[in-house]
């Protein structure tokens, strides 16, 4: 037997699968257990664990999927607080495992629990944290390609990662061509509606837009039904662009021209987040991407968003000096009061949450045209599904 095997072998027998808590065509996750202990969590770290479990296919090259290689890949790159950790890789029979750290709960799920109230300060901290994980992507030159907030994973003591990196990339050079079938079609931004295959960072600060909007109004911003319906909803809300507004964007390779609309009057709606927030809203929602706000001019200081209690300190103590750069990475929304909620004080669901399907089109990226039941539709269904909006089955939730 060669090392790799052996290797390979070592870590199969570290991990027990236990109940599985998601299902789907491509994919299935476990709680799990490091084999000699009985607390769930991993005995190195301390984290709880849970192994996601991606089904080969003689129909892919060397019968993996390209964006399981590639969430490999990215999360053994991508060490941070706000980006979740992937722990260990095996293979067993036919199959290729992930253990990664196990979260709670996510963003979704917060912002449906209508027993939740949560102020301007718990949504900065959220957003906070959000910004800090995707300027660290960036930072490295990966784009996410799917954020949405129940990719935005909590764990019990509040803090927020980003999760599901099966569609991520890495940046290419100004001339490459990437599919534009990325990103659930509530927070895609319009270059990829209108076909733009050469794109870069701004996609996921569309993203990050939108999900703010959402976290503010406690529903989804601009639920598109088709991707026609998408681009009518974005420009009836923020108005037709211009030449002035968006240059270039008539020749993008599915551009078709739209009626004429001045938009509304939508800030209003999201008053709460004052002066600052409507600010970093609209930087995050310009048209043309170029000109959209960066992860880094968005982001917020470690320190800023955590309690001053030493251990807190000291948990971040070891990142990066320029992690802590207070000029370049802060928005004013993230300096000025109220102050950011410490983490392990923001409000989290009571109730667990109901598990949901795993759709096929969730893992590989395709979204839904035309899917069952009178529910809006995203890439696939979500908590809110499961809980009775199509029907109320009680099937197993997605975490990762």
């Amino acid at each position: 037997m060669d090392l790799a095997s052996r290797e390979n072998d070592a870590s199969r027998a570290r991990w027990v699968k236990e109940m599985k808590i998601g299902e789907g065509t491509y994919a299935n996750v476990y709680k799990g257990s490091p084999m000699n202990t009985s607390t769930g969590k991993d005995a190195k770290t301390g984290r709880k664990i849970a192994i996601k479990k991606i089904k080969t296919s003689a129909a892919w090259k060397d019968g993996i999927d390209m964006s399981a290689l590639r969430e490999i890949k990215f999360l053994r790159e991508l060490a941070h607080p706000n980006v979740i950790a992937l722990l260990d890789v095996f293979a067993h029979r036919q199959c290729l495992n992930l253990v990664l750290e196990y979260l709670d709960t996510d963003l979704e799920a917060v912002i449906k629990d209508r027993s939740l109230v949560f102020k301007t300060a718990d949504v900065k901290s959220w957003m906070a944290m959000s910004f800090r994980g995707l300027e660290f992507c960036h930072r490295n030159g990966i784009l996410h390609r799917d954020l949405k907030p129940n990719n935005l994973l909590i764990s019990n003591k509040g803090e927020l990662k980003l999760a599901d990196f099966g569609l991520a990339r890495e940046q290419g050079d100004a001339d490459s061509r990437m599919t534009h079938q990325v990103v659930t079609r509530w927070y895609r931004p319009p270059e990829l509606l209108w076909g733009s295959r050469s794109y870069s960072f701004g996609i996921d600060i569309w993203s990050m837009g939108t999900i703010f909007v959402e976290l503010v109004l406690r529903k989804p911003f601009l639920p598109g039904e088709t991707d026609v319906d998408q681009l009518k909803r974005i420009i009836a809300v923020l108005g037709t662009p211009s030449d002035e507004d968006w240059p270039g964007h008539r020749s993008l390779p599915d551009y078709f021209p739209q009626p004429e609309s001045v938009g509304q009057r939508w800030t209003p709606w999201v008053a709460s987040v004052g002066k600052s927030g409507i600010d970093l809203m609209l930087k995050t929602l310009r048209y043309d991407p170029t000109k959209r706000i960066s992860a880094k001019q968005a982001g917020a200081t470690l320190l800023d968003i955590t309690s001053i209690h030493c251990e807190e300190i000291n948990h971040y103590a070891d990142l990066p000096s320029h992690s802590h750069n207070t000029q370049a990475l802060d928005h004013p929304f993230f300096r000025e009061d109220p102050r950011a909620t410490p983490p392990i004080m923001l409000p989290k669901p009571l109730a667990e949450l109901r598990p949901r399907a795993l759709a096929p089109e969730e893992l590989n990226g395709k979204p839904i045209e035309n899917g069952a039941g009178n529910g809006k539709k995203r890439k696939a269904p979500s908590p809110g599904d499961a809980q009775g909006v199509s029907g109320g089955r009680n099937v197993a939730r997605r975490l990762f």
